[in-house]
């Protein structure tokens, strides 16, 4: 049989774990938000190349019908 103070230790070791078991997860989500937020920076910083290198590349075409209008 049980005792209820070693039930009582039972669940405060349980608490302590599940503490320590947030914050360390809680420590995993910030440094995974800060990967997240660079990889944004960079994937604009892509994009905007991009556009700038497509806008270079692409050739003044004036807009015209086709011939069957």
């Amino acid at each position: 049989m049980i005792m209820p103070a070693d039930r009582l230790t039972t669940l405060e070791i349980r608490a302590a774990e599940q503490e320590k078991t947030i914050e360390e997860l809680s420590g995993q989500i910030a440094e995974q938000w800060k990967v997240i937020e660079r990889m944004q920076r960079k994937l604009d910083a892509l994009t905007d190349r991009f556009l700038a290198l497509e806008e270079q590349a692409a050739p003044d075409v004036p807009v015209t019908k086709p011939p069957h209008w």
